[in-house]
């Protein structure tokens, strides 16, 4: 969910106007080398989260492969989805880092082109529950690139009497004197539907309305600063200007290093679990040296890298004894079973994502 990632979850006016368009592997090739390109264009133009990789990954990747790699950034979903679908986007850009809920979205659009994953061989480090998963069957379109969760950060010299509970946020009584919301639509809205016991998934249009008069008072109240990115929220939090936010994990967990007296949590309701996944543009300039990426990011020692940069959980099971013992043991990046049970992976809704959107334009407008 990123943000720097996941900052993860994103999805708005370019989801309205795709709603209103579309209605276990063994360990193999850790050290595997990422194939080697046909002529054509020598740079790679990679479309993700702002502060989502190590920058010295794309450079060694060049020194690798000859190819250079030009990173631009979205920090929503919604922006990602409307200059892929208006702006030229998918004739821009190679790969796309997307989480897991929009890539069938991407595909209904004609957005993506399938992988060719024979020249993925380091397909083969993926961890068996992120192959074949139900938002992509059979890795068709993507592969994984990062995972993990949305919680609370707050600060504990602002928040004393702070309770793992997203009535945090909704119970005005129990609003710490200043909270940033997350600017995206279907993560945000997870929240008051969990506090309500509906799934992140439902297409009832009641619930999605009760959970959205939820959202909206809380956005109402004179505590509330309004919206923004997850790393937005995080630098308020960490520079004292708010003293809670929703946010993504790994960005939470670089505050928490910034600032000894930030912490993170997923509410004891449960959350949403995401995959932010590497896919290649329908029109992609480079599809031979989009597959190298790919490629190279599934490497052990690279994929180990990206993790240990950005805070977030490896989905490489190649990668992870490289992971610093650290963040191995840090229970915000890699939550517990418990915690993981009671955690939600967010679905395409389909034609039913025009509930949200509605709800959503109703929470930003008011």
């Amino acid at each position: 969910m990123s943000s720097s990632a996941r900052s993860n979850i994103r999805r708005m006016a370019a989801v309205m106007a795709a709603a209103a368009i579309v209605g276990g592997l063994g360990l193999r090739g850790a050290g595997a080398q990422s194939p080697v390109a046909p002529p054509g264009p020598k740079r790679v133009t990679v479309f993700m989260y702002s502060e989502y990789i190590d920058p010295e990954i794309p450079k060694q990747f060049t020194q690798k492969t000859g190819l250079e790699v030009r990173i631009d950034v979205y920090e929503a979903e919604e922006e990602m989805i409307a200059k892929m679908q208006a702006a030229g986007g998918a004739s821009q850009y190679d790969v796309i880092v997307a989480s897991n809920q929009n890539i069938p979205i991407l595909a209904k659009l004609n957005l993506l082109q399938p992988l060719d994953l024979a020249k993925i061989p380091n397909r083969a480090n993926v961890m068996d529950k992120f192959l074949n998963p139900p938002y992509d069957p059979g890795n068709k379109y993507g592969l994984p690139y990062q995972w993990g969760t949305m919680g609370l950060i707050y600060r504990i010299d602002k928040v004393p009497n702070f309770e793992p509970s997203w009535s945090m946020i909704f119970d005005e009584a129990r609003q710490p004197a200043s909270f940033v919301l997350l600017d995206e639509v279907r993560s945000m809205l997870c929240a008051p539907l969990i506090q309500l016991g509906y799934s992140i998934n439902t297409r009832n249009a009641e619930e999605v309305k009760k959970a959205g008069e939820l959202m909206l008072k809380a956005k109402s109240s004179k505590k509330c600063l309004g919206f923004d990115g997850g790393v937005a929220g995080k630098n308020k939090v960490v520079a004292g200007d708010a003293a809670m936010a929703i946010a993504y994990n790994g960005d939470a967990v670089r505050g928490m290093e910034e600032d000894k007296n930030v912490r993170y949590v997923t509410p004891k309701e449960g959350t949403l679990i995401w995959v932010d996944c590497m896919v290649i543009a329908a029109r992609a300039p480079n599809p031979a040296g989009a597959h190298q990426f790919i490629n190279y990011i599934l490497e052990a020692t690279p994929g180990a890298q990206l993790s240990n940069f950005n805070r977030y959980a490896t989905p490489n099971k190649a990668s992870l004894p490289l992971i610093t013992k650290e963040d191995r043991e840090n229970p915000a990046i890699y939550p517990s079973d418990a915690e993981m049970a009671k955690m939600q992976l967010l679905e395409d809704v389909g034609k039913d994502m025009q509930i949200y959107d509605e709800v959503w334009t109703t929470i930003k407008t008011r």
